[in-house]
């Protein structure tokens, strides 16, 4: 009993959610694809093509926005990119973005600061920051 309910749960959470948008500050002028936010989010690139630093913010472990973003962006599965900061962090070659709530604390933060880059569920997309692209 306890595993259906936690599947119909997981069906209904996956069957609403509207999709991810990847919002920076309306003054960055960025344009990024797929493998350069999948590269700020992973470390491996720590600026804006032609802007500044790029200072990337995650949603809570475990949300559906941020699951949905590790598996369409990342390629990974949230074990994954936890072995894969863990083994970053333990040899002092990194440090993973910062987990900053769910999509209000997220768009707060990057209507804030032109440096941060955030995702969001797209029903959740303010004139506040700009997104720049979707999945």
């Amino acid at each position: 009993m306890k595993t259906l309910f936690l599947v119909t749960n997981l069906l209904f959470s996956a069957s609403s959610f509207s999709g991810i948008s990847v919002i920076v500050h309306p003054s960055n002028p960025v344009s990024l694809g797929e493998s350069e936010i999948a590269k700020i989010f992973l470390g491996k690139m720590k600026s804006f093509p032609g802007a500044g630093h790029a200072i990337p913010v995650n949603q809570t472990e475990g949300s559906t926005a941020r699951t949905e973003f590790e598996t369409a962006v990342l390629k990974k599965s949230g074990t994954q990119i936890k072995a894969y900061w863990s083994k970053l962090v333990f040899t002092g070659k990194g440090t993973p973005p910062k987990d900053v709530g769910n999509d209000a604390n997220v768009i707060a933060l990057v209507k804030a600061n032109p440096n941060f880059i955030g995702y969001v569920d797209d029903s959740s997309v303010s004139d506040d920051v700009k997104v720049i692209t979707q999945f």
